[in-house]
């Protein structure tokens, strides 16, 4: 197997994974938003813990120490991905896994706002239109729902500015995800700690399968990473792009079809204003990088330069 379609696998991996994460949040019910969030990143520096330990992999403590400035960056990545896990814990036991969905079918159009706003990228008329189109989504929702669907935003800003702090750090994903989930460790550590005095933990209490569920939680958040971090290694980053609507539309589809969340005619409406913003987007991605491709592959003609060079 070449590692293109290894790529594309691992990426394919990640997505439904992600994809199928409403269900496996739903079983851990009764336990509330801030217990799961707590046992997720807990398990998770355990189960990465007990990858590194595998690979052999401490050393990058030694040298991520000495650079204050991604110590930094670090711990504002882990805040926002706390906000994102969280905020999406509670979308999804508050049964509007519609809701977590836009988010993640708008997160696109978030991601090249901030690069305009935080790298001082500039936007193509096209990038432009699918902003304007999604802006008008938003807006549409706003009515159906009679508020702004925050849920979706926070989302959508969250993981995007997750996503730019990690470009910036460049570190591998099991070191990165490690030293994360540790600067939350205590502070989950300590919410649990407070839930078990006031007898409101429900870790142990339910049942042998909810809390080998509550367990696997790193599990549970780590494969994805790792598997999206080796597709990202192998594959372009349209092709990437492309994979990333599968988890939003399996989202939805167990929303509707599984969990019967409503979904009137208006807010049908906004979803679709979405997708054509979304499909305005990923064509202009496709060609723009067609045209790039085609251009790195002309050949230079050097006999302008060596004639430049003689005169």
């Amino acid at each position: 197997m070449n590692e293109s379609r290894r790529g594309y696998l691992y990426g394919l991996g990640a997505y439904l994974w992600w994809g199928v994460f409403p269900i496996y949040l739903k079983l851990l019910k009764p336990s509330g938003p801030l217990e799961i969030l707590a046992h997720r990143v807990i398990w998770s520096v355990v189960f990465v813990g007990l990858v590194l330990t595998a690979l052999r992999n401490w050393g990058f403590l030694r040298r991520l120490a000495r650079r204050r400035r991604s110590l930094a960056g670090i711990g504002i990545a882990a805040v926002l991905i706390s906000v994102n896990w969280g905020t999406y814990i509670y979308g999804v036991n508050s049964d509007r896994v519609v809701e977590t969905a836009l988010g993640y079918f708008i997160n696109p159009l978030v991601t090249v706002l901030l690069g305009v706003v935080a790298l001082r990228e500039r936007l193509r008329p096209a990038q432009w239109a699918a902003v304007g189109v999604g802006a008008i989504a938003v807006a549409v929702l706003t009515v159906d729902y009679g508020h702004l669907p925050y849920i979706a935003l926070a989302l959508a800003a969250s993981f995007g500015s997750y996503g730019l702090v990690k470009k910036r750090l460049a570190l591998p994903a099991a070191d990165a995800l490690f030293v994360e989930s540790a600067a939350l460790a205590l502070p989950c550590l300590a919410y649990l700690g407070w839930l078990t005095a006031r007898g409101q933990a429900t870790f142990g209490h339910v049942s042998a399968g909810h809390t080998v569920l509550m367990l696997a939680a790193g599990a549970a958040t780590a494969v994805p990473l790792l598997l999206f971090a080796g597709a990202a290694n192998r594959i372009p980053l349209t092709g990437l792009g492309i994979l990333q609507y599968i988890t939003p539309i399996m989202q939805l589809g167990f929303a509707v079809l599984l969990f019967h969340e409503p979904m009137p005619a208006a807010r049908l409406a906004g979803f679709a204003l979405v997708w054509i913003a979304l499909l305005v987007f990923t064509a202009d991605a496709l060609r723009h990088g067609h045209r790039t491709r085609r251009a790195a592959a002309v050949p230079v003609d050097p006999e302008p330069a060596a004639t430049a060079g003689r005169s």
